[in-house]
Formats: structure tokens, sequence, C-alpha cells
């Protein structure tokens, strides 16, 4: 089995797709890369109003189709297991109005993973037939959607 491609940490839009190099865990990147999206959402985003989440995933999602797009072009490897802003935009979107506290960040983080790692439909939909930046940002996206729709079930039946 031959080795991956090495990003370069030189070029900006490497960094961030490998998301500022938590990517390149040896082991389980995806995992890590969304275990870093996790202090990004508790110091800049957690705070933030309705709308102004909302415009960061919106312009976060468009920003990961590029940065996702390029890298893996320039690797030459379609979804390189080190691109993890995908996992970042997705983690994020499963904590849109996610109530504080330490146990739902545990539970948004378990349900992204869970439908991330195992990609039930329309997950494995995308993931199979998008190419491109899109397609690495599109099956993180609906697993973010998904796992929050079931998160909200949560909160709403324990609430």
């Amino acid at each position: 089995m031959s080795e991956l491609p090495k990003p370069n940490f030189k070029d900006p839009v490497h960094w961030l797709a490998f998301g500022l190099g938590s990517g390149l865990s040896p082991k389980a990147p995806g995992t890590m890369g969304t275990l870093a999206a996790l202090p990004i959402y508790w110091f800049f985003l957690q705070d933030l109003s309705l709308s102004m989440y909302v415009a960061v995933l919106v312009f976060t999602s468009l920003l990961g189709i590029y940065l996702c797009h390029k890298t893996a072009k320039d690797l030459k490897v379609h979804d390189h297991g080190g691109i993890v802003f995908d996992e970042w935009v997705g983690m994020w979107i499963t904590l849109l109005l996610v109530p504080s506290g330490w146990g739902w960040l545990l539970l948004a983080f378990v349900l992204f993973r869970f439908f991330d790692i195992v990609k039930p439909w329309p997950i494995k939909y995308f993931d199979e037939k998008v190419a491109g930046g899109l397609g690495i940002m599109l099956d993180d996206i609906v697993a973010g959607l998904i796992a929050l729709g079931c998160l909200q079930l949560v909160v709403w039946l324990v609430n």
C-alpha cells in the first residue's frame, strides 16, 4: 500500500483543508479533525447570533468546496483522508442551536461521527456520486444535517 502524498503547509489552502494539521493524525484523522472543530466552536462560534452562525455555516461550506477541491487536485487524491475541513463544517452544522453544556457537545460529536462513518442513505449516495470539492463537502454537510435533526429531537424529548 503506497503512502498518501503530504500537503504543502506553506500553502494556506492545504493548511486549512487539513484542519490546521489535525488531519495528519495517523489514526482516525476524521475523528481528530472533528475534535479540532470543537475548540473553534467553543471560542468563536457558540455565542454568535443565529443569523451570524448560519452565515458562517454558509460561508465555510462554500469555502470548504474550494479548499477541498484545490487540495485534492494538488495532491491528486480525491478525498484524501487528511482533508478534514469538511468534518469541521459538518460538526458545526450539528452544533446549530445546541443547548449549552458538555453533555450536549459530546452527544453532537457522537451523532456526527456516527453518521459520517456509517454513511447511511442519502449520505452514501453523495459520497459516491458527487465528485470534486462539492462531493468532499456534501456528504459531511448531509451527515451534519441528519445529526442536527437527531440532536434536536433529543433536545425536544428531554425538554
